[in-house]
């Protein structure tokens, strides 16, 4: 008889700790998983070679020569396989539970620690629960509740029902059989609308029993512009049948709004700009009659135009806008009346206020808002009762308060990068975009009861809904971006560009360690998005950090000894937590920060003390010092209203941004308030806070964009103010974050390979109604009345 690890004659399944394997179909039942997960062909080769030398240390080099023979695979293959087998089996609790029941051996290979069995005959897999509602919303937004089912009917009490009379317990038999009947009714019927689904989805096959090849199902969508171009920015006409947007030129000399049939017809443009000059933001009225937008010219100077839709009228200056930083407006519904968000400039405005267009008198909203809030993308209800906004563009939460002001809330506690937003045409709820990952992504949130739900529109965001037809449009971009060193050429001039660890992935925040050796960086190129390491000098070193999910707004954070890493990440239920990782060893532990929404993490030159920016419930984020060496740590210092940070371990220093203004700060190590001093009053802007890095000898180095460079790169400072170099002239550059070598200022930074964005047009996705609301519904359609 064989031991326990040894194969049989013929396996059908293996057995490993408390997990399952199918060997045919490839699939891993663990006990604590929600459904079975289905590993790949060189997974499962790899988990074999594995399985049948338990508790040995196999080598790359032999897992290489067994599962990728005769080819020349670098050692990401393996690492990708591996990680793919930790993940189906780390729900087990045993050893097949920590860590995936695989240990990895520095330098040498892995080892599996778990129990092996291999089983020749069927066995019983473990039940799998079936899917919940919050599966639908990814690991980087926390589960919402589940929807709710209709209230059951209580039943009656021991002491009610003997108090009962007799009429009715003369009907409970009746009742039961009715009950009874209706139940197998419901599932006649269920299953009837089942296998009508099925044979409508299904394939036709052949007569010798193959499916017929029948095209790639249709999308939900269509791409209504698809030039190859920017189109940005679209507003629908309430009807649905028009949009409006704005459109890059051909040579990236300016915007201009086009406006177009929902169809297939040619744009036309709206508007006039001058030579200088770029109109972009459009926002339809409520009427269908006018649209209003922004036209920028140079200087920094701004108008707010309104000109007819139709383009009968001449258009006309409504208000001024010079150097605002984040301009947003809308219309006001059933008026002539703009509803601005905060402004800066020339026109600055602390909090939202309405423009009425006919007398040109400005009205300010009383809220709750403090100085340091920006409140951005204002808009009116449909019904009219409610206004809704970003806070804070930099932190990215919805906000609502009545029409009238008010008491404003948060609707949502995330965070997040929000990407645009409308409301739905009943007011019921809204529709945003926001950064999920590697992509931006479409969500409804439904206001009565705050919940999220998927609309399973990857690359999306700028939505924008017909109120009268509840028609959606939205912006479809999907950049490739590439992560490149870039070195200025003195020889030649300009700089020259070095491409690094290509692949047909999403590269991200790529930050180089101070002693200019290694790099990190954020990536989906493996399938999954993860946070990947590797030396340099030797390419083949690369890998991804197991057990960490990164988070895309802060980038990670180098020790001054280029061994350890501070990284906000995501937890199976989507909440953020601080993680040390140490990357050549592939490992990652959380850290116990008593914050409850920690945005980024920085060392200091002490290593007992650290810096951990919080997001705060009143919409803002501070930056607190901490003495990790106490048990909780000890909160030695705090900075109010800061958007990111960066510590300069040579001048000893927090260089670090703010909510409220433009610009950048510094401030000593001790977060004293005597020693805060501005050292730019113009740079980083808003929108692009979190590009720029600290170059060495007291620099600050900042990328930006220009209607002739895409990539724009200048050192801050006001000595320095002037001095900017063209990095990328049709490339665009990320803005969340790159880095640059203190030995040789070399620039670690994500350029786009490929760009471009059109707009998306289609019906706007309804609510799924609940089983007992659709069920007369579906009674009507499937049982026809007798005649």
């Amino acid at each position: 008889m064989p031991s326990p690890t040894t194969r049989t004659a013929s396996p059908e399944r293996l057995r490993i700790g408390k997990c399952v394997v199918d060997i045919a179909s490839r699939e891993v039942h663990a006990p604590g998983a929600r459904r079975p997960m289905r590993l790949t062909p060189k997974a499962m080769a790899v988990l074999r070679v594995l399985a049948e030398q338990p508790g040995q240390v196999v080598s790359r080099e032999q897992l290489l020569a067994e599962v990728w023979p005769d080819t020349l695979p670098t050692n990401d293959v393996v690492t990708q396989a591996i990680t793919q087998l930790r993940k189906a089996l780390a729900h087990g609790d045993d050893d097949a539970g920590r860590a995936g029941g695989i240990e990895t051996i520095a330098k040498t290979g892995y080892r599996l620690l778990a129990t092996v069995q291999w089983e020749a005959g069927p066995d019983n897999a473990p039940t799998m629960p079936s899917a919940t509602a919050a599966e639908a919303v990814p690991p980087s937004m926390p589960a919402p509740p589940v929807e709710e089912a209709e209230p059951a009917i209580a039943a009656p009490s021991p002491s009610a029902r003997a108090t009962a009379n007799r009429g009715r317990g003369r009907l409970q038999p009746w009742l039961t059989l009715g009950l009874m009947l209706l139940a197998l009714l419901c599932g006649a019927i269920g299953a009837l609308l089942w296998f009508a689904q099925q044979s409508r989805q299904g394939v036709l096959a052949g007569e010798g029993g193959d499916e017929r090849v029948v095209g790639m199902p249709r999308l939900p969508y269509r791409l209504i512009t698809a030039g190859g171009g920017f189109d940005l920015t679209p507003t629908l006409s309430p009807d649905g049948s028009m949009v409006a947007y704005a459109s890059l030129s051909n040579d990236r000399s300016g915007t201009s709004i086009l406006i177009k049939t929902t169809d297939s017809a040619a744009p036309r443009r709206l508007g006039r700009p001058g030579p200088a000059e770029s109109d972009r933001l459009p926002a339809w009225s409520s009427d269908g009659r006018e649209i209003a937008f922004a036209r920028e010219g140079a200087g920094g100077s701004c108008r707010v135009m309104v000109a007819a839709a139709n383009g009968e009228a001449n258009e006309r200056e409504v208000a001024r806008c010079d150097y605002t930083d984040l301009l947003s407006f809308s219309w006001v519904p059933q008026r002539r009346a703009l509803l601005f968000g905060s402004m800066t400039g020339g026109n600055a405005s602390g909090g939202i206020r309405e423009l009425d267009l006919e007398s040109g008198r400005w009205h300010d909203l009383a809220y709750n808002s403090s100085p340091v809030d920006f409140d951005y993308l204002p808009r009116y209800s449909p019904d009219g009762r409610w206004i809704v906004f970003v806070r804070n563009p930099q932190m990215g939460d919805l906000w609502r308060m009545p029409a009238e002001g008010g008491q404003a809330e948060a609707l949502t506690r995330e965070s997040a990068e929000i990407r645009g937003w409308d409301w739905l045409p009943d007011s019921s709820g809204l529709v945003f975009g926001r950064r999920v990952d590697s992509q931006s992504r479409l969500y409804r949130l439904d206001l009565e009861r705050l919940r999220l739900h998927d609309l399973n529109l990857s690359d999306a965001e700028s939505p924008t809904v017909a109120m009268a037809t509840g028609k959606l449009a939205f912006v479809q971009r999907r950049p490739h971006y590439g992560l490149y060193r870039v070195q200025r050429d003195n020889a030649r001039g300009g700089y020259a560009r070095t491409r690094l660890f290509a692949s047909n992935g999403r590269d991200a925040q790529p930050m180089v360690s101070p002693d200019g050796r290694q790099l990190v960086f954020n990536s989906d190129r493996s399938g999954e998005y993860a946070m990947w390491w590797a030396e340099l000098a030797r390419p083949e070193s690369l890998h991804p950090i197991e057990g960490l999910l990164p988070e895309t707004r802060q980038p990670a954070d180098w020790s001054a000894q280029s061994n350890s890493l501070l990284v906000i990440g995501r937890n199976e239920q989507g909440q953020p937590l601080l993680y040390e990782v140490q990357p050549a060893e592939g490992r990652a532990s959380v850290l116990a920060a008593p914050v409850g929404r920690p945005l980024q993490g920085l060392y200091s030159d002490d290593a007992s003390r650290l810096f951990v920016l919080s997001g705060e419930d009143s919409g803002g984020a501070s930056l607190v010092l901490y003495d990790r060496s106490s048990k909780p740590w000890r909160a030695l210092a705090r900075l109010d209203d800061v958007s990111q940070a960066r510590f300069d371990h040579q001048a000893g220093a927090v260089v670090f941004t703010r909510f409220s203004d433009v610009g950048l700060w510094r401030i000593d190590a001790d977060l004293d308030p005597a020693s805060l001093s501005q050292l730019d009053d113009a740079s980083p802007s808003r929108w692009r806070y979190r590009s720029w890095a600290l170059a060495g000898q007291g620099q600050v180095y900042a990328l930006s964009s220009t209607p002739t460079c895409s990539t724009l790169g200048a050192r801050l400072g006001v000595a320095a103010a002037t001095h900017a170099d063209c990095i990328a002239a049709d490339r665009f550059s990320t803005v969340n974050g790159f880095s640059i070598a203190a030995d040789d200022g070399a620039i670690y930074l994500p350029l786009a390979d490929t760009d471009g964005a059109g707009i998306g047009f289609m019906d706007l996705p309804k609510r799924e109604p609940s089983f007992l609301g659709v069920l007369p519904k579906l009674l009507s359609q499937h049982i026809k009345p007798s005649s």
